[in-house]
């Protein structure tokens, strides 16, 4: 989480370097950093997680944007998009569009892209277990039809997904398609290939984006320069000097930057300085002994204390979760009474009472209690090494629990060993926050209660617990329309209910969305109190969330 930062950029007046000799104006360019991890080796957006930073948003868009502070869609590619039945949607593209390559863009390539997730090893493959057909009605209209309409799934579909140029992609074999690295990206956004490097990535504006003439944007920046991460240090020292405009990297002290003449802008200027960008749980493997008693868990979670990680740790960057761990933007989802009456705090003595009533003892008087069989419980928090915001939290969570009674050793192996273990179900317990924001609580509950549980775990449910009853219900939210908040929030109260019953996993802070922005070169940044409150990050999938407007409304600064 911390082992990020940049390398390269350009702080004096002719601009940075390309790599290839050629600078760009330093009043032209804006240097982001915190997103790519290593050197720029793909532009396939087919390719989650390793596609190079910018190659969805700025290349490639998607039908629609979604607001997740304002709860809405935004029309994009398309003009607008309906319900036009129970089980079909339409969708109205507006006029005008063209690739980067001058072809127009039309009906066929919205047909040819979602087709395309008929191959097993497209990320949305699924989509056509409920999907029926695909069709364009002329150039400019496309109707979906289903076999069984999932509201909240097709509500991600439509703006998580960017939309491919078929006279481009038809020919390519699945192997292509999905691990291709697609060199020569033609997309319909503002931005164009221009130049990569080791440590960058170049993209140049382009002329004839669609949006200049149909919503009146335009993006400031002639080149967005990527880097790629190296150091905290190298990313802190950056920003403070002007030479990164933008990391989107959680950089420890920031804070005291922000109170100080360091110039560094965040979202909020008061604690937590930055948005909530997830929620980080701690997941137990519900599989093994003592992590699959619900009374164990629930006695875990008093034992934390949060406000210490909250307060210690992040110095007040992150916000303590609710019980329930749903995200800010989604509180109208959260059933106060369930939690009042079910929630947890931390509350040492609680912890000890559940572990007791239980036939939790500690029978040898070494300080730690044996399971109701009488054997010793020795259990291993891990998080990866080198994540040290999470290192500092798990050594937060191993005290609480020890002084419950609980014995849990926090060991930090190498991030891929990790990821392997956890994939395996070979581990006792870890922290993870995989969900980010989004269109609805439905991908939040999916992640949690997701079963059938698999021989590997690669995406939900780390820790395998399963509930029928809950799966049931977060299926039948998923055939909800989006439009139904009361229909969506007495499923979300079930929900609620059995997570702080069974305490699946225990929701602990939200993660913030590292922003901190230096406004020497590029003033009017996203903020809670100005004109620009749109989403100030680079992750992957958060231009869909609006953050490409943020580029539209950045100015240069005074010279």
């Amino acid at each position: 989480m911390t082992a990020a930062a940049c390398t390269g950029g350009g702080g004096d007046e002719s601009g940075g370097d390309s790599g290839g000799g050629e600078a760009y104006p330093r009043n032209e360019t804006l240097y982001t950093s915190g997103t790519q991890w290593g050197p720029p080796s793909t532009w396939n957006p087919f390719m989650l997680g390793q596609y190079t930073t910018g190659t969805v948003g700025l290349a490639y868009e998607p039908l629609f944007l979604y607001d997740p502070l304002e709860g809405d869609y935004r029309p994009w590619l398309a003009e607008s998009g309906e319900w036009t039945g129970e089980d079909v949607y339409e969708v109205t593209l507006r006029e005008g569009v063209e690739w980067s390559d001058g072809e127009a863009f039309t009906a066929e390539d919205v047909v040819f892209t979602i087709e395309m997730g008929q191959m097993e090893t497209v990320h949305y493959h699924d989509v056509w277990e409920w999907l029926d057909s695909a069709e364009a009605v002329d150039e400019r209209t496309v109707r979906f039809t289903f076999s069984d309409p999932r509201y909240q799934e097709w509500g991600q579909w439509i703006y998580r997904t960017p939309i491919v140029p078929q006279h481009i992609w038809q020919d390519r074999s699945e192997e292509e398609v999905t691990s291709g690295a697609n060199e020569d990206p033609v997309g319909t956004g503002p931005y164009v290939y221009e130049a990569h490097d080791q440590d960058r990535m170049i993209w140049a504006k382009r002329d004839g984006w669609w949006a200049e003439d149909a919503l009146d944007l335009e993006v400031q920046p002639n080149y967005v320069i990527d880097l790629v991460n190296s150091s905290n240090e190298t990313a802190l020292n950056q920003v403070m000097q002007g030479d990164l405009d933008l990391s989107n990297n959680f950089l420890p002290g920031i804070a005291e930057m922000v109170q100080g003449e360091g110039g560094v802008h965040t979202y909020y200027s008061e604690p937590p300085y930055m948005l909530s960008a997830n929620t980080s749980w701690l997941v137990m493997n519900t599989t093994k002994q003592p992590m699959d008693d619900a009374q164990f868990r629930k006695a875990m979670a008093h034992a934390i204390d949060v406000e210490q990680i909250v307060n210690g740790v992040y110095s007040q960057l992150v916000q303590k979760a609710s019980p329930t761990g749903l995200l800010p933007m989604w509180e109208q989802y959260i059933d106060q009474d369930v939690v009042d009456e079910l929630g947890f705090s931390h509350d040492p003595e609680q912890a000890k009472e559940l572990l007791a009533d239980a036939g939790y003892e500690d029978t040898n008087d070494d300080g730690f209690v044996e399971s109701p069989e009488g054997d010793p419980i020795e259990l291993t928090l891990i998080v990866p090494s080198g994540w040290t915001d999470w290192m500092e939290a798990a050594r937060v969570i191993s005290e609480g629990a020890q002084a419950a009674g609980i014995n849990v050793v926090a060991e930090f192996p190498d991030q891929n060993a990790l990821f392997d273990q956890r994939a395996s179900g070979d581990y006792d317990m870890l922290i993870n926050n995989e969900r980010q924001m989004s269109s609805s609580p439905w991908t939040y509950y999916e992640y949690m209660f997701q079963i059938p549980v698999k021989e590997s775990q690669t995406d939900v449910n780390f820790g395998r617990y399963e509930n029928e009853e809950a799966w049931e219900l977060v299926e039948e939210l998923n055939r909800v329309s989006v439009d139904d908040t009361e229909a969506m929030k007495d499923i979300a109260s079930q929900l609620q209910e059995i997570q702080l019953e069974e305490m699946p996993l225990i929701p602990l802070w939200y993660n913030g969305l590292w922003s901190q922005a230096n406004e020497s070169t590029w003033t009017n940044w996203p903020s809670a109190d100005g004109d620009n409150t749109h989403i100030p990050a680079t992750w992957h999938g958060y231009f869909q969330l609006g953050s490409i407007l943020m580029l539209t409304e950045l100015e240069p600064a005074s010279e």
